[in-house]
């Protein structure tokens, strides 16, 4: 079934009940809309693209910052038959031209946070956009865009029935780029089902459960987990802003159940707590069941203390990428903490292999690049057949990393192939010793890189991010990695922030370019 179509039936079957609450807690504001108003907004948002000359195939860049208004333009321009093209809200102006230009894009929707960004590239996105549709106030609407709620006013609230079939085409996604530039990836309307029916089936959403989105919409992360929420109709919450008081209190008012975080949004809680900024008998937390995490690996001593102060919730981690239409393919299971470090079992619908560099499947507990294949894999890289070539291998898609299954069939990722640091011509694997440093409780956050050396070729180095209330130096963290074999210590150590996408990944390419001179 199309999601479009899954949209439709929770507007008929709920339609008087809340589908969507958004809270912005530094505004002390909360709005909130019912299934019959999402499908309504959706269906006005994809008349009046129609009338606009968008046809079935044409693609339309999504440019907003996460609020209540973002599923409903996403649903809409989807049911419209476009391409939805959501792009990074931290993408520069030269981001958002490339992505455009690259889609082809007729039309853009966009913030008010964008304007400056929009601006000095209107005259070459202008080559092939004809509309732009500000999502912002009447007040800010620049004079060359329309604004939403104007246009869509007077639109249609019928569905517009344009005809589409589960193998048409149905987002462009551009890659995070913690490797390189990001990719174009074609997605498919039998993807995103697929994705619904992968999450629920993890989770075991209800419609009585309650889902706090917190990431980014953009990303496929986010909204492929709200997915399992969506399938059942059950309520959401998307909470503009990130802090510990506001997850909890989000958590408690809106009685949510199910709380996706980010690994360094889970640390900024536990700290919180454990120097009593946080007083949990404040919090009304009694429905919260599962928190799960995602995006990049998790370090088993993180779990281990959220599990002390949080001993009834279930905990879950999801391996995906883009290419594999987000979260999913590989996931620990809810019952399955006595593997906590491993990032799981092949998800529902998915298989999984580990191959040396020749293709040929390797025994357990070798370590070779994991490969998985399900109705989840993208379509292509969109106009890169070579790109496509490489990464889609007889059904099978390339994920680029290194991981190793265990005799119990479970998965460890060991590291990004791309990210392997060679010293002296051992392979070190970046994510292990970073694993190893967030042990150390005087610890908030760290990235670990390979940096040149003249002998040795490449050389560990070290970014850390000292807690606040904690003092160090490098010799007390050289002290700290002793028990680490030789070759495998931090060689060099850095006090400062660790760089990090929306999604919570480590950006490597921007400690390298500023840390490796």
């Amino acid at each position: 079934m199309l999601i479009t179509e899954m949209l439709d039936k929770n507007a008929g079957i709920y339609g008087h009940e809340v589908a969507l609450i958004e809270r912005e807690p530094a505004r002390n504001i909360r709005r909130e809309i019912t299934w019959d108003e999402f499908n309504r907004q959706a269906n006005r948002i994809a008349n009046v693209l129609i009338s606009k000359g968008i046809k079935k195939g044409d693609k339309v860049v999504q440019l907003m910052m996460n609020c209540i208004e973002w599923l409903p333009v996403y649903f809409g321009i989807l049911r419209s038959g476009a391409w939805a093209v959501p792009l990074n809200f931290r993408f520069l102006a030269d981001d958002i031209r490339m992505c455009a230009e690259i889609a082809e894009a007729k039309v853009i929707i966009f913030g008010e946070e964008f304007i400056d960004r929009i601006d000095p590239i209107k005259a070459f996105l202008s080559k092939t956009i004809t509309t732009y549709i500000f999502a912002g106030s009447d007040k800010t609407c620049p004079d060359y865009a329309q604004q939403c709620d104007k246009v869509i006013s007077s639109s249609s609230t019928a569905d517009p029935k344009v005809e589409l079939v589960l193998s048409d085409g149905a987002a462009l996604y551009f890659t995070s780029g913690t490797t390189g530039v990001p990719k174009p990836v074609l997605l498919t309307h039998r993807n995103l089902e697929f994705a619904c029916l992968v999450e629920n089936n993890h989770h075991k959403q209800t419609h009585e459960d309650n889902f706090l989105c917190i990431p980014p919409l953009y990303h496929t992360g986010a909204k492929m987990h709200w997915f399992g929420n969506f399938i059942v109709g059950a309520r959401s919450v998307i909470l503009k802003g990130v802090s510990p008081k506001w997850i909890l209190e989000a958590v408690s008012e809106e009685k949510a159940t199910i709380v996706w975080l980010l690994v360094p949004w889970a640390h900024d809680i536990l700290v919180a707590i454990e120097d009593n900024d946080i007083d949990l008998g404040d919090y009304n937390l009694e429905r919260w069941r599962l928190m799960h995490i995602g995006a990049q690996p998790v370090p088993p001593s993180l779990i281990n203390k959220w599990k002390k102060i949080f001993p009834n919730h279930d905990y879950d981690t999801n391996y995906g990428l883009t290419e594999a239409t987000g979260p999913g393919c590989v996931h620990l299971g809810m019952e399955n903490l006595h593997k906590v470090g491993a990032i799981g079992l092949p998800g529902f619908g998915w298989e999984c292999m580990i191959v040396d560099s020749d293709m040929k499947p390797l025994p357990n507990g070798e370590t070779g690049e994991l490969l998985i294949r399900g109705d989840g894999v993208m379509k292509e890289y969109y106009k890169n057949p070579e790109a496509t070539a490489k990464t889609l291998v007889d059904g099978w898609l390339l994920t680029g990393d290194i991981a190793r299954m265990d005799d119990d069939g479970f998965i460890w990722l060991v590291d990004r192939k791309k990210d392997v640091i060679i010293t002296g011509g051992e392979n070190i694997f970046p994510v292990e010793i970073e694993n190893f440093i967030m042990c150390n409780d005087k610890i908030h956050d760290v990235g670990v890189i390979g940096v040149p050396d003249d002998r040795l070729g490449e050389i560990v180095a070290a970014v850390i991010k000292v807690k606040s209330s904690f003092n160090m130096n490098e010799e007390e963290v050289a002290n700290f990695c002793e028990k680490l074999p030789r070759y495998k210590r931090p060689r060099k150590i850095f006090f400062d922030d660790v760089p990090r996408s929306p999604t919570g990944k480590i950006e490597k390419p921007k400690m390298r370019k500023k840390y490796s001179g």
